[in-house]
């Protein structure tokens, strides 16, 4: 039997697939719902890049000089030097060889994968990776074994049962969307063969952590070598689309041999045109990543002093479980009552009851970050410990782990 527990007309519990109730960002960090404004701690616009002026007259810039959309391949007539141009300065703030841009971030894995079948006997996944990885791990055709959430000596493990003569690829998110945590990187390439590859979806890292905003490679201290890394331009940047960050070798392979990036539409010019906008920014406003730290601190340290259980991670997310569905309902309640928005969700590879997940963005203002942790804390004896390095979910208990 389906569940459905409901706060108003929120539903806030469900064993059912209910499509979300539309939502009206207002004021960079707002939301209209259900008539009422209401803080908002959710999405993935970590700098609110999304609303922000420049950005915005660079869309609408875009739009005039360029129109909307090439209507063409790239491998056609589609290709225009915008592109090009991005793809440059995504290089450059990477520190990668080279860059190309897909449709989405979500198939950025997809791309790669569809270019480098064959060259692999095994196919290594962190067992709550994200859809998009777990996709492209089927596009791979070879093998897929998965591994144990960020643990390198299950990666070894695993790695051992292979033997000498496997050729490997590991995927893996480089932070993880659901908490925040990063992949531990370093570990991975210790405990694997010199001619392994590591596929790292960065979309949440991307500009958000390492000291110049480059990600978990950069945090974990790693170059590309060996590593490619994938990354939205929707999330840190605000803006729409994925790039692949490779070698210039991978890259004209991915254009010759990814039926993906030859058979799209490229991104709309002026979708192009903001980004270019958005990525000086973040070059420009490094004031924007100590905000965001600044901020994450706040709301994690008050909690702690609250007598909450927060782990600590470099991402700014704060995920809080409930301890069963009338907690979720009592809790809803409480942070409606302090004008939030309830960010009750249930996501693929996160617990399959749902939980409440928080995300701090540099643009939140002081009494808003207050007002988030007075309510959860107020709602501490509802809260159990969440560690997701041992919760169970629907889709580790369907694969076999080795």
């Amino acid at each position: 039997m389906h569940i459905c527990l409901l706060v108003g007309s929120f539903a806030v519990y469900t064993m059912a697939v209910i499509e979300p109730e539309p939502l009206q960002q207002v004021d960079r960090t707002f939301v209209y719902s259900r008539g009422r404004k209401l803080s908002y701690f959710a999405g993935c616009d970590y700098f609110r890049l999304a609303s922000h002026p420049e950005v915005l007259g660079a869309l609408s810039a875009g739009l005039k000089r360029y129109g909307w959309n090439v209507a063409a391949s790239r491998m056609t007539t589609g290709n225009h030097f915008l592109y090009q141009a991005l793809e440059m300065q995504l290089a450059g703030f990477f520190e990668a060889e080279a860059a190309l841009l897909v449709p989405s971030g979500y198939v950025t894995n997809l791309a790669v994968a569809q270019t480098l079948t064959g060259q692999f006997s095994h196919v290594l996944i962190d067992e709550r990776a994200h859809p998009s990885l777990w996709d492209a791990a089927k596009a791979f055709d070879t093998p897929v074994l998965s591994f144990r959430h960020r643990s390198p000596t299950a990666l070894a493990a695993v790695v051992e049962r292979c033997g000498p003569a496997a050729s490997l690829v590991v995927l893996t998110d480089g932070m993880f969307s659901h908490d925040g945590s990063v992949a531990p990187l370093k570990e991975y390439t210790a405990a694997l063969p010199s001619d392994a590859t590591l596929l790292v979806d960065d979309a949440h890292a991307a500009g958000v952590i390492g000291l110049n905003g480059q990600g978990s490679l950069e945090y974990s201290n790693l170059s590309h070598r060996r590593v490619i890394q994938t990354i939205t331009l929707s999330k840190a940047m605000g803006s729409y689309g994925g790039a692949i960050l490779c070698s210039a070798v991978l890259r004209r392979k991915i254009i010759a041999k990814s039926h993906l990036f030859v058979g799209s539409t490229p991104l709309p010019l002026p979708i192009v045109s903001a980004t270019l906008q958005a990525l000086t920014i973040l070059r420009r406003e490094k004031t924007l990543r100590s905000k965001l730290t600044q901020h994450t601190a706040y709301v994690r340290g008050g909690l702690k002093d609250r007598g909450l259980f927060i782990p600590e991670t470099p991402g700014p997310i704060v995920a809080a479980k409930p301890k069963n569905s009338a907690a979720t309902v009592k809790i809803q309640r409480a942070l409606l009552k302090a004008a939030i928005y309830p960010s009750f969700i249930s996501y693929p590879n996160a617990p399959a009851t749902g939980y409440f997940r928080f995300v701090i963005s540099s643009e939140h203002t002081n009494s808003q970050l207050k007002n988030l942790v007075d309510a959860l804390a107020d709602s501490a004896d509802l809260l159990r410990r969440l560690d997701f390095e041992h919760e169970q979910t629907r889709e580790t208990e369907q694969r076999n782990r080795i």
